[in-house]
């Protein structure tokens, strides 16, 4: 069915957060300027439709005990296929490899940093951490990542927005969080003290950084449209550690972490990890593709991923009960 003149040009789900109403506001922006949409027009043309997740409403324990990643994007699918929107923006961090009948990824714009973020109210880094440092955080690969290289810290749940978290650590809960980067400049905290972990030695979650674009199969319009702002390099990088994530069955139970980077020559360099939820045993290995396409990057991803789940054998698989 074709849409009426008269009707918005595109209806944006988003999810009710903080974050994700200002990187959707971000996107939004950029999709305006490409479509010739003006300023004046754009509420009324590219309307945000805020949704709540299941995510956001569980804050009493961590997300690996209360169904994974799909916990973001339920509501907004659920939208989709109802036709009360056209597209869904998320952090492609919380998009399941695997999505529900009727729904595709697009390719998104231009990735913003992938780092993890430690941040702490003097800046310090994770090496000036005193001994047994309490460490907020609900993610369970930064808390393996993080006590493999410090096993004297102590981990302890901290869930809530970005600003939330960071009032939860200036009253003192906790001595150190560790934050997306991305986040932290989409929200206009980059002046927070903190410091940048090494990407290579703490690989991010797969997908850090990147924003995705969800719409309905077949719906030539909205492929169209963010077709004009999707960055090629981006794409092929999520290509290969979201088919790494896939070859290792990979969820929010998981510890998983990954970084590809393409460079200028077309060269796509990639390392990816699991790790026990305590930080004990750690299997990675890396590799890389010269004149990367994204079926390369993908190949190469599925066999790294393959790779890591053979170098880990039962241990790994025991983390997935």
């Amino acid at each position: 069915m074709q849409r009426s003149e008269l009707e918005p040009i595109m209806r944006i789900g988003a999810r009710g957060s903080p974050l994700s109403l200002a990187q959707t506001g971000q996107l939004r922006a950029l999709l305006a300027e490409a479509l010739g949409i003006t300023s004046a027009e754009i509420e009324d043309r590219l309307p945000i439709v805020p949704i709540t997740t299941t995510g956001d409403r569980i804050q009493d324990r961590p997300l690996s005990e209360a169904g994974g990643k799909g916990l973001f994007t339920k509501e907004l699918d659920d939208a989709l296929l109802e036709g009360r929107i056209d597209c869904a923006i998320h952090s492609l961090k919380d998009v399941p490899t695997q999505l529900p009948d009727g729904i595709v990824l697009l390719p998104g714009p231009e990735r913003e940093n992938r780092r993890d973020a430690l941040v702490t109210v003097a800046g310090m880094g994770l090496d000036d951490l005193k001994q047994g440092a309490v460490i907020g955080s609900a993610s369970l690969r930064r808390a393996a990542q993080l006590l493999h290289a410090r096993p004297d810290l102590t981990i302890v749940s901290l869930r809530g927005n970005v600003g939330t978290r960071l009032e939860k650590l200036k009253a003192g809960q906790c001595d150190a969080t560790l934050l997306a980067a991305a986040g932290l400049a989409r929200l206009g905290y980059s002046d927070v003290p903190h410091v940048l972990l090494d990407p290579v030695a703490m690989p991010p979650a797969i997908g850090q950084g990147a924003l995705a674009i969800t719409a309905r199969a077949g719906d030539a319009v909205t492929a169209a449209a963010f077709a004009k702002i999707a960055d090629p390099v981006t794409e092929i990088e999520v290509a290969a550690e979201r088919a790494f994530l896939t070859a290792l069955d990979g969820s929010c139970r998981t510890a998983i972490g990954a970084l590809a980077s393409l460079d200028a020559s077309g060269t796509l360099s990639f390392i990816g990890e699991a790790l026990q939820a305590d930080g004990q045993e750690r299997w990675r290995c890396d590799g890389t593709l010269a004149h990367a396409t994204r079926d390369k990057a993908e190949a190469l991803g599925t066999e790294l991923g393959q790779r890591v789940k053979e170098m880990a054998g039962n241990a790994f698989a025991g983390a997935h009960g």
